[in-house]
């Protein structure tokens, strides 16, 4: 029967509280919360008799319960497109890092590329008093949040702009980025080069894209319809797609795929080809130093570094304009990019 009543005592839902330890300790509650936040005016002996009570009960302090008071939450909000791409893991890290160092905690969520999902859990977060936001974002109206940021919910968007609001953001050069990639490819001899990349209403996606025409431009090349290919990245399309360009009587001799998940499937594809395929890839993948998969590489990592340096220096009260930071990218070459084309 003891041994019942101690089980009943600390499963979910019935933790031991405040007033619990007041009655173990012989106390009043006001004794007990000025022991358990540090505050003076307890006598040694009396604040020893508390603490045994608290460890006896394993008892642990209510944050919850502090923020509802104090109207602050000492942590922050991270909206993630997927938490299984790895561009969002060094990003999230270093997210983490930065709250770490400002004593706040991250609480992180994804959207699945779905923007009702992604406002439904911005606004969960907010309900739930988080001091600040950094969203990755799915959709291309945030105007829900105008209440939330009037409101003092500091907010930076990552990767991709918000829709009709002016905020904070922090991206990669992915026009650039593009631009540089597929000029590389040219500088090595191609001219029919494929483009395949993510779904037109993304950002990164129609950037990448302009930089791609934008080095065939350059290059005076006329790009074909065939060549181009925007859609999911689910490896049946883009397999699909990249079959399509690398048949019939003149296929493309390279391709640019346009984001890592791109590059994963085409890798794929190309090891399955008789004739060598040029490749470059937005993004780095897993293993691609062994595999010799040229790429332009993001700095995952300083992006949400800066991300939430930026945030903190808001929620510090900064009171500049919304501000926009693109970051660099990086062209690193390990010799898929650097095939020339099949004679």
């Amino acid at each position: 029967m003891a041994e019942t009543a101690r089980h009943s005592e600390t499963r979910y839902g019935n933790r031991p509280t405040m007033k619990d330890v007041a009655a173990r300790a012989g106390v009043g509650l006001k004794t007990v919360s000025r022991v358990v936040n540090s505050e003076p005016g307890v006598t040694p002996d009396t604040e020893r008799r508390v603490q045994e009570a608290i460890e006896a009960l394993g008892f642990r302090r209510n944050d919850s319960a502090r923020v509802l008071r104090k109207g602050r939450t000492a942590s922050i909000g991270l909206v993630l497109e997927d938490l299984a791409d790895p561009f969002y893991g060094p990003l999230s890290r270093a997210v983490e890092e930065v709250a770490r160092a400002h004593g706040a905690l991250l609480i992180n969520g994804s959207s699945a590329e779905d923007p009702e999902r992604e406002q439904e859990l911005v606004l969960a977060l907010c309900a739930r008093r988080v001091d600040g936001l950094i969203v990755i974002p799915a959709g291309d109206d945030h105007r829900y949040l105008e209440p939330e940021i009037k409101a003092g919910i500091a907010t930076v968007f990552v990767d991709r702009p918000a829709g009709r609001i002016d905020a904070d953001m922090v991206l990669s050069d992915s026009f650039g980025g593009a631009r540089e990639g597929v000029a590389h490819l040219i500088a090595h001899g191609h001219r029919r080069i494929g483009f395949i990349g993510d779904q037109p209403r993304i950002h990164t996606a129609t950037e990448r894209l302009r930089g791609y025409h934008a080095a065939m431009a350059d290059a005076g090349t006329t790009v074909e319809d065939s060549w181009v290919s925007l859609g999911s990245t689910d490896p049946d399309r883009v397999r699909a797609a990249a079959e399509q360009m690398l048949s019939g009587p003149e296929p493309v001799t390279a391709l640019f795929a346009g984001n890592n998940r791109v590059t994963v499937t085409a890798v794929r594809v190309l090891a399955e080809q008789e004739r060598r395929v040029a490749l470059v890839g937005f993004d780095d993948i897993e293993l691609a130093d062994l595999l010799g998969i040229t790429v332009i590489s993001q700095d995952a990592a300083a992006v949400g570094r800066t991300a939430a340096e930026h945030l903190f220096r808001r929620l510090d009260g900064a009171d500049h304009a919304p501000a926009r930071v693109e970051l660099p990218t990086t062209l690193i070459q390990r010799g898929s990019g650097e095939l020339p084309p099949a004679s």
